[in-house]
């Protein structure tokens, strides 16, 4: 697997974790989780299980999202003949998914949601909580829909099924780490919110840029002449 991409996976994983989408709904997503309330400005909560039902949380939208990268690598392996032409187009739509994000684009039908929660639970456990991941990795909300659909391009013209899956298995990292850490955080203070809150609009506009970087180098062919040249630098291939 080539390390641009995985880099980018990476970041695009972080993120989508620090969207408006999302991060503001932490809190609600760990109540929901753990049964918890909002005491003293902290989330009361016992810390074992608020790991044990994050990490089953987290792993139910990774499965969601390496099986995407799975049916995106297999579907570009089965267009592999006219791989330049997908990835051309798998550019420019990376490039518009990029405007969006940074709000120079706002098309309308790229503005969808879906409800992917019921609140309704009344029984919790690890098993719950990765249904819940499950939910959560399938009906995904529209300004984290742009990257995941970035990265899945990119999968989709991985040269192998594996490297896709990998792709996406990043992505998951990258957005299940920060939200098992501040999961965490929040039961000591919910400051640490106000304080991201403030840099959210910035880093959705980081986020666009990036895709629409990428998006360019995608569309030349330049960043797999970046992957070529950094693989004398990393021999080993995944």
């Amino acid at each position: 697997m080539e390390s641009p991409t995985v880099i980018i996976a990476l970041i695009a994983g972080i993120l989508s974790f620090l969207s408006p989408c999302v991060f503001p709904l932490i809190p609600a997503y760990v109540s929901h989780l753990t049964g918890s309330l909002v005491q003293d400005h902290k989330m009361n909560v016992d810390k074992k299980l608020l790991i044990f039902r994050s990490i089953s949380f987290i792993l139910g939208f990774s499965v969601v999202f390496v099986a995407m990268g799975a049916s995106a690598s297999f579907i570009g392996q089965f267009f592999a003949g006219n791989r330049m032409l997908i990835e051309k187009i798998s550019g420019l739509l990376i490039v518009v998914f990029g405007l969006q994000m940074s709000g120079i684009l706002t098309l309308r039908f790229l503005m969808f949601d879906k409800k992917w929660v019921n609140t309704n639970h009344t029984k919790k456990g690890n098993v719950s909580s990765f249904i819940l991941g499950l939910a959560f990795g399938s009906g995904w909300t529209p300004c984290v829909g742009l990257a995941l659909s970035s990265i899945l391009l990119l999968a989709s013209s991985a040269e192998t099924l594996y490297s896709g899956m990998f792709l996406l298995f990043v992505y998951s990292i990258g957005l299940g780490v920060p939200f098992l850490v501040i999961a965490i955080m929040l039961t000591y203070s919910l400051g640490i919110l106000k304080k991201i809150n403030r840099w959210l609009p910035l880093l959705s506009r980081i986020n666009g840029w990036i895709f629409i970087g990428m998006g360019l180098l995608v569309f030349t062919g330049q960043l797999q002449k970046i992957s070529a040249w950094l693989t004398q630098f990393t021999p080993i291939s995944y």
